[in-house]
């Protein structure tokens, strides 16, 4: 049984490590703007001397997530390098083109039309899931299509054993306020139509892997990484060997610390800190 976490402040945080690895959604913003103090706890991480690397499960490319957050207030200078897990998928795709040769024919599932991924890895565009040889899972729009109607879609490609990547591991997503299901609900349901699916993103190595590699030697008790999803952040710091710390915001707002505690025993993880919220104590 997981215990809780020592409760802290961001300042305590800034103190112990060097290095930051900050998840972007439930953290710094939601689908709406950024959260009350958020921007100037990021550049006070900067201005501390600190490494900040924003660690994102967006199935679109790091610097096109860079501009959507200097557009909601942050800094440019406030966060060293933005990687998200459509980077590592077509780090690894591009490299390993053999994983998908003679596999030309790409249907992506996504939250806004978005084929970076495919348009990348030369692949062409489909959309009807019976013509797809891969199928892409970068996003979801699961706030106005409901997953029985993403499981009918799927259908015909799963069937036909496409190969299927989920470049957003994320079960849920914020979405008008509340929560939804997220790219990751819409690969279970692949999983369940008896497709395989391949996971880019946290809680999965290779997005730590591909981080790590960017930071060179630095010792893994010098970095914290800080999100909102047990799942997918505590989970994934965990076994790349790292502390962490979970924000009560995003998809943990408004729950109880007895139902945070049940879900860190269902995942059996227990985060270093728990923090409120990402912001210095003068900003909240």
């Amino acid at each position: 049984m997981s215990m809780m976490p020592l409760t802290a402040r961001l300042e305590d945080l800034i103190a112990n490590y060097d290095v930051f690895l900050i998840d972007q959604f439930g953290v710094l913003r939601d689908d709406i703007g950024a959260y009350p103090g958020a921007p100037p706890a990021l550049a006070a991480l900067k201005d501390a001397g600190k490494v900040v690397i924003i660690l994102s499960n967006s199935g679109r490319r790091g610097d096109y997530n860079a501009d959507r957050l200097v557009a909601l207030g942050f800094e440019r200078s406030s966060f060293d390098r933005f990687v998200t897990s459509g980077d590592v998928a077509y780090e690894i795709l591009s490299q390993d083109l053999t994983l998908i040769r003679g596999q030309t024919r790409c249907l992506t599932i996504s939250s806004g039309g978005d084929t970076d991924l495919a348009d990348r890895l030369g692949l062409t565009t489909v959309d009807d899931a019976s013509d797809a040889d891969v199928v892409v899972i970068s996003g979801s729009q699961a706030e106005r299509i409901s997953l029985e109607e993403y499981r009918a879609f799927l259908r015909p490609a799963a069937e036909k054993n496409a190969l299927c990547y989920c470049t957003n591991p994320d079960i849920h997503k914020l979405a008008g306020g509340t929560v939804a299901p997220g790219a990751g609900s819409i690969a279970k349901l692949y999983e369940e139509l008896g497709g395989a699916v391949t996971w880019l993103g946290k809680p999965h190595k290779e997005i730590y892997d591909y981080t790590r590699s960017a930071l060179g030697s630095i010792a893994s008790d010098r970095i914290v990484c800080i999100g909102d999803s047990i799942e997918h952040d505590i989970v994934g710091a965990t076994n790349a060997g790292l502390p962490s710390a979970l924000v009560e915001t995003g998809i943990l707002s408004g729950l109880s610390s007895s139902t945070i505690k049940a879900l860190l025993d269902q995942f059996d993880v227990t985060p270093t800190y728990l923090l409120e919220r990402f912001s210095l104590v003068d900003e909240q």
